[in-house]
């Protein structure tokens, strides 16, 4: 087990030695892009935030939760912002469970937004094509 240990320890210094490690890297390790994930950000009063029954609220909906940030930012009332990411391309069902947990959710955002509207021309140009 040393042995394991050392070349385990010897990576990792090379790794921040040699400057591998970069803050874009980090970040890109931590959050890799996803395909079909939907942002959401939630309010919740600092004596309810339960990572558990967030994650809980979003599985309800099948759904995968990527990413549980809270962040340092409060609201005037001293409500904590979190941040997730959910393994669904449209949120909005997982917004509605957050709610009935009791969660707040302000923002719902999705990298398949900007696609819906292509997807539209495109579904028109289909069906122009099928009526002629």
């Amino acid at each position: 087990m040393a042995a394991k240990d050392d070349i385990m320890r010897q990576f990792a210094t090379e790794c921040l030695t040699s400057g591998l490690l970069l803050e874009k890297d980090r970040l890109s390790t931590l959050f890799p892009p996803v395909e079909e994930a939907s942002e959401l950000t939630v309010l919740c009063r600092p004596g309810q935030y339960c990572a558990s029954e967030i994650a809980r609220a979003v599985e309800d909906c099948d759904a995968h939760l990527l990413n549980l940030n809270v962040t340092s930012v409060r609201t005037g009332d001293g409500d904590n912002i979190v941040s997730l990411r959910v393994s669904h391309a449209n949120g909005t069902s997982v917004a509605r469970s957050l709610q009935r947990y009791g969660y707040d959710v302000i923002d719902i955002s999705s990298q398949n937004e900007a696609n819906a509207d292509v997807m539209r021309e495109r579904v028109k140009e289909l069906m122009h094509y099928l009526e002629v």
